[in-house]
């Protein structure tokens, strides 16, 4: 059973409120999406290569894409449409009403990118996503092959005009990212320690300029159990991030607020629901689903 911490006076939690499972029986879920128009979640189970559904009206699972091209990150777009990283392709892709798929991005300067895994939108109908290796490292998450890039880097791409540019080069592992509510700061974590104690596994700040340059403002949190992949930024500017024991909630200056210590790890994780207060969370072989006193932020809103 799940427990509840907070380390401060807001409150987070519905004390009552247990976490609840979903959908067990994947092999490592991540990307996790809600899509309001159909009431449901969308998320990545990457090594069986597949896109799955949940429908919160049946309370059913159902394959919503096989052979995603061992699929990560997903998100929606301005028109609703969804955005989604495939490791086993290299490359960002739309998926468009009438269910066909556009590629967005596979290479940059003429090399093939390492292996899209998180990626979100602002609402000037920008794309960023991150590029580390998980997906060329092995033949688990993706297919092996040999990085064809000088390194690891943050893209912003400019669906329009099809200008995609690296944003962050000096990341490890650049992984789950997201903006704050106003779009004056992106967060990107650096999962670096993956592979090994020296290298980093925090969340860095960056101020956005008017041009969609970034300007590094240092590492806002570090993680306090394992490494953070997956995040996302509450209404209230507030960071949920998944950690090794849970869920982990920090202040928008870093501060630790609470955690749900759930006794496995959390990959990524996603507010959903009507009114973005269901917290969906994706462990490898689980998804769970709970309540809090916090509302996702909703990417349709004008600032």
């Amino acid at each position: 059973m799940a427990t509840y911490e907070t380390f401060g006076a807001e409150k987070l939690f519905l004390l009552h409120e247990e976490v609840e499972t979903i959908h067990a029986g994947s092999k490592w879920n991540e990307g996790p999406v809600w899509l309001p128009a159909s009431r449901s979640l969308v998320w990545s189970d990457i090594p069986n290569s597949r896109l799955m559904r949940w429908d919160e009206i049946t309370g059913t699972v159902t394959v919503y894409r096989q052979g995603s091209n061992n699929s990560n990150g997903n998100t929606l777009d301005r028109e609703g449409r969804l955005i989604t990283c495939e490791h086993g392709a290299r490359r960002l892709t739309r998926t468009e009403h009438d269910g066909s798929v556009t590629v967005l991005a596979d290479s940059h300067r003429g090399k093939p990118l390492n292996s899209p895994n998180d990626v979100v939108v602002k609402r000037d109908g920008t794309i960023w996503f991150s590029d580390p290796t998980y997906g060329i490292d092995g033949d688990y998450f993706g297919n092996r092959a040999k990085r064809a890039q000088d390194g690891n880097f943050l893209y912003r791409l400019d669906p329009a005009t099809g200008d995609l540019r690296a944003v962050v080069t000096d990341m490890v592992q650049p992984n789950g990212l997201a903006f704050t509510p106003n779009e004056k700061h992106l967060l990107v974590v650096d999962s670096g320690r993956t592979g090994g104690a020296e290298h980093p596994a925090h969340i860095r700040r960056f101020a956005v300029r008017e041009d969609g340059s970034l300007e590094s403002l240092g590492v806002l949190v570090e993680c306090p159990a394992g490494v953070f992949d997956g995040f996302r930024i509450d209404a209230d500017g507030r960071i949920w991030a998944g950690t090794a024991d849970g869920v982990h909630c920090f202040s928008p200056d870093g501060a630790p607020l609470g955690r749900i210590v759930l006794g496995e790890i959390v990959i990524n994780l996603c507010f959903g629901g009507s009114k973005l207060n269901q917290l969906f969370l994706c462990a490898p072989t689980k998804v769970y689903r709970v309540f809090v006193r916090a509302t996702g932020l909703n990417p349709w809103r004008t600032p």
